[in-house]
């Protein structure tokens, strides 16, 4: 077995001293898949520290800023099915490698996901080469998206690269870029949507949309806006590019990366995205659409119309630029097209 492997060390954030646990909760990247229960075993063993200093338990206070050192002990060899699935690859090196991932692939495995998932697929495809920081089922993970989102991702092929990538995506200095189709086009002149707590605008008709993220209080399956302790710092920026019949073309920029993120923050000010059974609501075409180009487009969209199309960061070994881009699915486009079609 390797020996345990640093995973990160970051300032805790806020504006008040709170719970380590919590804090150390905010700043750990979710793709590592620690719980708040895991946390709190990994300081009763001795795992963390605040301020250089051996952490005293889950419930001592941290103030703003305090440095947590955070490390994880290497996890067993993973157990993954390697399955030959193809890969839309756009780089790979020694040590990571940047893919397109397809609308309907499970990033990992998880209960009711065992196989088929992009990590099958890289066991496959890197061997050995994956990085085993991440965790038995996720070999190399450091974000995510949505099974139903498409786009691209960044993979760790060796601890030295998970590390440095997990540290970054802490830091937010990884540059993530989606574009989106939701109902209706948000606008930074709408009273409604800049009185809801936590939106605001910046220049350019930017919707800064910064409210706190955590589990759904009766549907654990859910993310919902928490403003009780209990959600993690979350922020969406979303730039509207353009009305097209009841739809909304725009851009979403991610500065945290919580777990469905844009659709929760696109719902919560009123546009949803579209083809989002979860936080959609009973959305529906206007009658007068009935049968169009539209709603056969929206009827064979395989998801929520979301795709990860701009992915940008260092690279964790060199220090080099890296920006990647990828266009969205034809799904995607499909319906761009016929809602742009629709007559004003």
């Amino acid at each position: 077995m390797k020996p345990p492997v640093d995973i990160i060390e970051a300032a805790a954030i806020g504006t008040a001293p709170e719970r380590l646990d919590r804090a150390l909760m905010a700043i750990v990247p979710e793709a590592l898949g620690l719980t708040r229960s895991r946390l709190q075993a990994l300081i009763a063993a001795g795992q963390v520290s605040v301020d250089g200093a051996p952490a005293r338990s889950a419930s001592q206070k941290v103030a703003p800023g305090a440095v947590l050192h955070l490390t994880v002990p290497a996890p067993e060899p993973a157990e993954i099915l390697a399955e030959d699935i193809p890969l839309a690859i756009l780089h790979e090196d020694a040590d990571l490698i940047v893919v397109n991932k397809p609308t309907g692939m499970v990033v990992h495995p998880a209960p009711g996901a065992w196989t088929g998932t992009l990590v099958n697929a890289l066991m496959h495809h890197c061997g050995d080469s994956l990085s085993g920081i991440g965790g038995t089922e996720r070999p190399g993970i450091v974000h995510r998206i949505d099974k139903d989102t498409s786009g691209l991702l960044v993979v760790a092929k060796s601890d030295v690269a998970h590390q440095a990538l997990s540290k970054a995506f802490a830091r937010h200095d990884i540059d993530r870029i989606y574009e989106a189709l939701t109902w209706g086009l948000p606008d930074a002149g709408d009273p409604r949507v800049m009185g809801l707590a936590g939106v605001s605008s910046e220049s350019g008709g930017v919707l800064k949309i910064d409210a706190p993220l955590g589990r759904h209080k009766a549907d654990r399956k859910k993310m919902a806006i928490r403003r009780d302790g209990e959600g993690r710092h979350a922020i969406t920026r979303i730039t509207p590019l353009g009305a097209c019949g009841p739809a909304g073309h725009v851009r979403c920029r991610l500065e945290t990366g919580r777990t469905h993120q844009i659709r929760v923050h696109a719902a919560y000010i009123g546009h949803p995205l579209m083809g989002d059974p979860t936080y959609g609501g009973a959305r529906k075409l206007p009658a007068a659409l009935a049968g169009s180009p539209v709603a056969a487009a929206l009827a064979a969209l395989p998801g929520q119309a979301l795709h990860a199309g701009t992915l940008g960061f260092k690279h964790p070994v060199s220090g080099q630029a890296l920006s990647f881009s990828a266009p969205p699915p034809e799904s995607f486009t499909k319906l761009l097209t016929a809602l742009q079609e629709v007559p004003a």
